[in-house]
């Protein structure tokens, strides 16, 4: 097993401190600091370097009641198709309301398939498209990660995944633009303390 000695960095420390921060201080979020955040996500790498991220960011309180009601509203609805029972339908519900609305800033993470390579076949198309969800999910992290490092805190919703419809409509997002994540945006009002596996468990040496 290789091993070395790395010295402290900075970015190190970021990556072990972030947390996903749920509760936020309703003090508003400044545009520069949001500008920053975002500055961080599209320096991200990307399949063929076509940077297929889309951000849609909004800070006004009713935006983000009607986001997080008419996501709720379709939650509820899958819930109860799946015979889900009223006390529990109402806990997730109220739970995400509260998580979406509590957030001074909301950031809609989508992907853009129009620049990104087209094949005549399923199978390489949907590789095609995993290429670019995983160029907005590394554009997610930084973005993630540079909130962190300017003392924002922010939680990453895949919520959107299961009503794309509903947040492309709310927010009259370009037709091309697919929602992948909601990440809240904020000054933490709570701290989080996490652990992770040890690295025997996830890591083989060939």
């Amino acid at each position: 097993m290789p091993t070395s000695i790395m010295p402290a960095d900075t970015t190190l420390l970021t990556l072990k401190s972030r947390r996903s921060i749920r509760r936020y201080r309703p003090d508003p979020v400044p545009g520069l600091l949001i500008e920053r955040i975002l500055e961080a996500a599209i320096w991200a790498p990307s399949a063929h370097n076509r940077q297929p991220w889309r951000f849609a960011v909004t800070t006004a309180p009713a935006t983000r009641e009607s986001l997080a009601r008419a996501m709720g509203e379709r939650l509820r609805r899958d819930l109860e198709a799946d015979g889900a029972p009223e006390a529990l339908i109402i806990k997730d519900t109220q739970r995400s309301f509260s998580r979406i609305t509590g957030a001074p800033c909301l950031i809609v993470v989508c992907l853009s398939m129009l620049d990104m390579d087209t094949y005549p076949d399923e199978r390489r198309q949907h590789l095609e498209f995993l290429m670019a969800a995983q160029s907005a999910a590394m554009a997610g992290q930084n973005l993630l990660l540079g909130a962190a490092a300017l003392g924002l805190g922010t939680c990453w919703m895949c919520a959107p995944l299961f009503a794309p419809d509903v947040v492309r409509d709310l927010l009259n997002l370009p037709e091309d633009w697919q929602p992948q994540g909601l990440v809240t945006v904020g000054y933490p009002a709570e701290t989080k303390v996490k652990t992770r596996h040890s690295l025997e468990k996830s890591i083989v040496w060939r």
